[in-house]
């Protein structure tokens, strides 16, 4: 995949930013993200900070007690209740942030109230490793103190990248959010006519179903050829594993919809 960034300002409903990221996928489709600024960053984090300091306080009430408890009934037992203690506070820090953007798919409670989301360079999500990298060097951006590291490789580097994005290869960027979404279906109707069975959209992965959000959000500020040629390009790619019917007349872009809308049916945008 070929990438390009440009400083050219963002019209898009989601706000205004100074970076766009471009990527130019296999099938020589064009597709624009804006970069997460810091702002939108913190955000996320003071989120998902506030989270983890309201779960840190209700086990560590809960276990402090058990492990009064604990102690005067068995005094030698007590002292693996607080490594346990300890083991779950170091999960709560460090895991919370990998395991959210692994089920969520780059998104945290935070991050996704934000309207952020963790991407790769190439546009593809993470994998659960890069993930995992991306979230233990916390500790080094954390240093001295506040993200104080973090903060300053945010500004010095010009996609805004920590250090944990410089070594996992990953990119926070700014996403449709849901209502968004509802925007492209209402300005989309679904396709009428008979009711068609499932055409696959389960089968789709997560890239692939960005692919289709990304085109269907854009489509109407191409040219109609353009437009057409994109819209093939994406549904050849799909189809070897799409369940069409065999008498299928609807265009390439039609079929994108009806994905779109399957799968928001099936709850894939919750």
């Amino acid at each position: 995949m070929d990438i390009m960034s440009s400083n050219l300002p963002d019209q898009s409903p989601l706000g205004s930013y100074t970076e766009k990221l471009t990527i130019e996928t296999p099938e020589q489709t064009l597709l624009e993200f804006g970069i997460a600024g810091i702002g939108s960053r913190f955000l996320a984090l003071a989120l998902d900070t506030l989270i983890q300091i309201l779960i840190g306080f209700i086990v560590g009430l809960g276990g402090t007690m058990a492990l009064g408890a604990l102690a005067a009934a068995l005094p030698k037992s007590a002292v693996w209740g607080a490594a346990l203690l300890v083991i779950f506070f170091f999960l709560l820090y460090f895991g919370y942030f990998a395991f959210f953007e692994i089920i969520w798919n780059g998104q945290t409670p935070g991050k996704r109230k934000a309207g952020i989301r963790v991407i790769k360079d190439s546009g593809r999500p993470l994998t659960v490793a890069e993930s995992i990298a991306r979230n233990l060097l916390r500790i080094v951006d954390w240093l001295p103190g506040f993200y104080a590291i973090g903060i300053a490789s945010a500004l010095l580097t010009k996609e805004n990248k920590r250090l944990g994005d410089l070594v996992a290869g990953s990119l926070v960027v700014r996403e449709a959010s849901f209502s968004d979404l509802k925007t492209v279906w209402h300005t989309a109707p679904a396709p009428t006519g008979p009711v068609l069975a499932p055409l696959g959209a389960a089968k789709l992965t997560p890239e692939e179903s960005a692919l289709i959000d990304s085109f269907l959000m854009r489509r109407s500020q191409l040219d109609f050829d353009v437009r057409v040629r994109m819209a093939d390009q994406i549904f050849q790619r799909l189809k070897p594993k799409l369940t069409l019917p065999a008498d299928n007349t609807m265009s390439a872009e039609k079929i994108l919809e009806s994905l779109a809308y399957e799968r928001r049916a099936t709850g894939g945008y919750a």
